[in-house]
C-alpha cells in the first residue's frame, strides 16, 4: 500500500513538472532592452509566457541589457518587460523553433518624477493584468486614475490608448496617444500608434502621414514595418511597401507575411523575376499551408511566362 502512495506521489510530482516545463523545446530567443537614449537596461525582468504550453519562466538582462531564453517551443508568447522606476513594457512575439529568432528590441519609457511605490507598481500591474484579461475599460479606468493623481504618470496615456484600441475606438485610442507626444514629440513608437489608430479605421492616407515621421531605421519591429508596407500596398503605392517590405526582412528574414507580401509587390510591378524568388524563400519557410498552396500558384503562372 505504502509502494503503490509512493508510486501515486511520484507520478503526480513529475505531471507537474512536465506541466511546468511545457514551454520547453529547441528554439533560442534573445533580446535587448534599452532607456529611450539607447542605453542598455540591466535588471529587467524579463517575463516570458508560452501561449501554447500555457507556462513560462522569466529571466533578467545583464549589463549590456540583454537577455537569452534557450529551449523554448515555437508559437506565440507573451513578453513583460519590468524595471522599477519605468513603465512596465509587454509584447507579444511569435517565436520558431528550427529557425533563427531575431532579437526582441525593447525601449523602457522612465517614469520621470513619479515617486514609484509600491501601491503605484500594484496598480498598474492590476490595469496590465486586466488588460490581459480582456476587461479593456476597467483596465483604462485604472490607467486613468494614476494619471489623474500624478501628472507626471503621463506616459500611462499610452496603455489607455491601447485599451481603447483594443475596443476598437480609435479616435479614443488617438486622444491618448496625442497626450504622450505632446510631452515627447520624438516618440517613433507612439507615432506608429497613431498611425495605426488612423489606418484601422480606413483613413490610410492620414495613417501614412504619420508613418512617414518615422524615420525608418529607427523601426525595428518586423510586424510594425509589414503593417506600414501592407497600408502602402492598399493604396496601391508599391515602391514606397516594397521599401518598408525590405526593412522588415532584414529584421526578420523568414517573416512570412512580409515574404509574401513583397512577392505580391513585385507581382503587381512586374518584376517577375524578384517575385519567383521571394515565393520560393517563403515555400522553405511555410510549404503546408493554405497560403503556400497559393503560393505554389503564383509561382507555376510565373514560370510559364
Amino acid at each position: 500500500m505504502r509502494k503503490s502512495a509512493l508510486l501515486v506521489a511520484f507520478l503526480l510530482a513529475a505531471f507537474c513538472l512536465a506541466q511546468a516545463q511545457a514551454y520547453k523545446g529547441q528554439g533560442k530567443a534573445s533580446g535587448v532592452v534599452t532607456d529611450e537614449q539607447g542605453n542598455p537596461l540591466a535588471d529587467v525582468r524579463v517575463v516570458l509566457f508560452s501561449v501554447r504550453s500555457q507556462s513560462g519562466f522569466e529571466t533578467m538582462t545583464d549589463a549590456r541589457g540583454e537577455w537569452k531564453a534557450p529551449y523554448i517551443r515555437g508559437g506565440p508568447w507573451n513578453l513583460d518587460f519590468e524595471k522599477e522606476g519605468y513603465l512596465t513594457k509587454k509584447l507579444a512575439a511569435e517565436f520558431k523553433e528550427f529557425a533563427r529568432n531575431p532579437p526582441v528590441e525593447v525601449k523602457l519609457v522612465k517614469i520621470e518624477g513619479l515617486i514609484v511605490s509600491d501601491a503605484l507598481k500594484e496598480s498598474v500591474n492590476q490595469g496590465n493584468r486586466l488588460f490581459d484579461e480582456g476587461k479593456y475599460e476597467e483596465a483604462a479606468q485604472v490607467f486613468a486614475d494614476l494619471v489623474a493623481a500624478d501628472e507626471n504618470a503621463y506616459a500611462l496615456n499610452k496603455n489607455i490608448g491601447n485599451c481603447w484600441f483594443a475596443l476598437q475606438k480609435y479616435e479614443l485610442a488617438e486622444t491618448h496617444y496625442l497626450k504622450v507626444l505632446e510631452k515627447e514629440p520624438e516618440n517613433a513608437e507612439i507615432m506608429m500608434l497613431i498611425g495605426n489608430a488612423y489606418s484601422n479605421r480606413g483613413d490610410q492616407a492620414a495613417a501614412q502621414g504619420w508613418y512617414g515621421k518615422i524615420d525608418i531605421g529607427k523601426i525595428t519591429d518586423a510586424t510594425a514595418l509589414f503593417n506600414i508596407a501592407n497600408s502602402h500596398f492598399s493604396r496601391s503605392d508599391f515602391e514606397e511597401a516594397l521599401k518598408y517590405c525590405r526593412r522588415a526582412l532584414e529584421i526578420q528574414p523568414d517573416s512570412t507575411d512580409v515574404l509574401y507580401l513583397a512577392g505580391l509587390i513585385n507581382l503587381s510591378l512586374g518584376r517577375n523575376e524578384d517575385s519567383i524568388a521571394l515565393f520560393e524563400r517563403y515555400l522553405q519557410v511555410d510549404a503546408e499551408s493554405a497560403r503556400a498552396d497559393q503560393v505554389r500558384s503564383f509561382l507555376d503562372f510565373l514560370r510559364k511566362k
